[in-house]
């Protein structure tokens, strides 16, 4: 991977209205989307009718679309792809699971979804709806959570890129990691 100068400067360029930036920056970063796409597939059912390059694919036409945000460094844009493929494979849970009858929620803890590959969109759905009830709740340790499990980025790199110390970072993943665990631990119902 080329040194992340150039790529903050196509991303400002980018910003600055230059519509061939990000055309610039995408052999730059197509490896490490690839990666991500893959990481985010990996925690997915065996027979995901999605793969690596769709998903790459699909979140780079939504990272070029008109409500792009002002990208701040390479890490920034890399979390954003991060949430943006998030939330295409949530979308086509939520299809998936609204064509079958009877799909229903169930629970699981964040760790089982974390380390192991999901088998049923159903978990993933779980993971978003509790992310999204922690934003409401704390919308930078959601952030965080975001960043560290569907990003990738260290947490010196979150760091950097919240301008925050690493050690609050940490703290503050342990916090939301508890929270998620405990709403994921909960039964469906109570959740309501």
């Amino acid at each position: 991977m080329p040194g992340t100068r150039p790529i903050t400067l196509m991303l400002r360029e980018s910003a600055a209205g230059d519509k061939t930036a990000l055309d610039r920056l995408m052999p730059l970063v197509y490896a490490e989307l690839r990666k991500l796409a893959g990481r985010q597939l990996w925690r997915e059912r065996s027979n995901h009718t999605l793969q690596p390059t769709a998903l790459v694919h699909e979140a780079y036409l939504r990272l070029i679309g008109p409500d792009q945000p002002d990208y701040h460094s390479r890490a920034h844009f890399l979390g954003v792809a991060a949430h943006v493929m998030r939330q295409i494979l949530v979308d086509h849970a939520r299809a998936r699971n609204a064509a079958k009858r009877g799909g229903g929620q169930m629970v699981c803890s964040l760790d089982e979804t974390l380390d192991v590959p999901l088998e049923r969109p159903s978990a993933l759905i779980a993971v978003d709806d509790a992310l999204q009830a922690l934003e409401q709740k704390d919308p930078g340790k959601a952030k965080l959570i975001e960043m560290r499990f569907f990003g990738g980025l260290t947490a010196e790199e979150s760091a950097d890129l919240l301008g925050v110390p690493v050690e609050r970072v940490r703290e503050d993943l342990r916090v939301a990691q508890a929270w998620l665990h405990r709403e994921l631990s909960r039964t469906p119902d109570a959740r309501k």
